[in-house]
């Protein structure tokens, strides 16, 4: 039996924005939805009285929130299979736990404990760094969060580098029926530039070539194994975060790796998946490649 997807939920705006495309999402692979809400009622209030007593507020109210959410995923997806549990942890903790046995977590951008000028909530940005699965954070514009631009954009840096999160993009445009673009941006050193005007015109060319010959590598051999799938190779002159973080204004879905280090317990997100989860008008997919 395959992994469910995991939607973390704590009745905030974004969590319920991330609800409903957690929904589709599982909708749309077959797959069964679990609800989870992180509570550590239980930590300050003691075990629930054995007499049948009163129950604690903060136990009625998380189990409250979850059962909200498993029914409003079951109204956005009348077939879907979705359940729903309270886990007695902090978030971080208890996602990245969850995480060992989901096909991918699915969060919101902040929750309701975060700062409200924060670009991305300390829980979305620890769970993305740190999970050993995919994790996709649900941000951006109205049609990004519809999926009206039938593209799916996958961010590529290196064929091995970006091996696990090639084939998670792939999948998703396959399910989508919808085009995989695939970007390659190279920056122009700053030595190209200052030369003479034929020379870095010979260096741009040179770097483009470079570019398109490491599309070609990898994508071609998950490309096999994906024929319906479209598949549009763009290669762009400038930083990878800023290309990548543009482009997603025409996306429905980032796709992008993040290298997890044996023994590195710090943050793991590049620069180009931090500057994404910050500032993407699509949901971004955070795929970890386990060195």
């Amino acid at each position: 039996m395959e992994h469910p997807l995991v939607v973390g939920t704590d009745g905030s705006d974004s969590a319920f924005r991330a609800l409903d495309w957690a929904a589709d999402e599982a909708a749309r692979h077959g797959l069964p939805l679990r609800v989870v809400h992180a509570s550590r009622w239980e930590r300050y209030e003691g075990a629930v009285p054995a007499d049948g007593g009163e129950r604690p507020s903060e136990q009625v109210l998380a189990e409250s929130v979850v059962a909200s959410a498993v029914e409003l995923a079951r109204r956005r997806q009348t077939d879907l299979a979705v359940s729903g549990e309270v886990l007695p942890a902090d978030a971080v903790t208890a996602l990245l736990n969850e995480g060992l046995h989901a096909t991918a977590l699915i969060v919101g951008t902040r929750g309701r404990g975060e700062i409200a000028g924060l670009l991305l909530g300390s829980v979305s940005l620890a769970v993305s760094a740190r999970a050993r699965c995919p994790v996709i954070v649900v941000r951006g514009d109205p049609a990004g969060l519809a999926g009206s631009h039938g593209r799916v954009l996958l961010g590529v840096a290196g064929p091995a580098e970006e091996s696990a999160a090639i084939r998670f993009a792939f999948r998703e445009a396959e399910r989508r029926r919808c085009t995989l673009e695939a970007v390659c941006a190279w920056p122009l050193p700053v030595r190209d530039a200052s030369e003479a005007p034929l020379l870095a015109a010979d260096a741009r060319r040179h770097h483009e070539k470079q570019a398109s010959a490491l599309l070609d590598e990898a994508l071609d051999e998950v490309s096999g194994a994906h024929p319906a799938v479209r598949v549009r190779r763009v290669t762009v002159e400038g930083p990878a975060h800023k290309v990548l973080v543009h482009r997603t204004a025409a996306a429905d879905l980032l796709v992008t790796g993040a290298q997890h280090r044996q023994g590195h317990f710090g943050l793991q997100l590049g620069r180009v998946a931090h500057t994404a989860l910050c500032h993407a008008t699509c949901p971004v997919a955070v795929v970890p490649q386990h060195a």
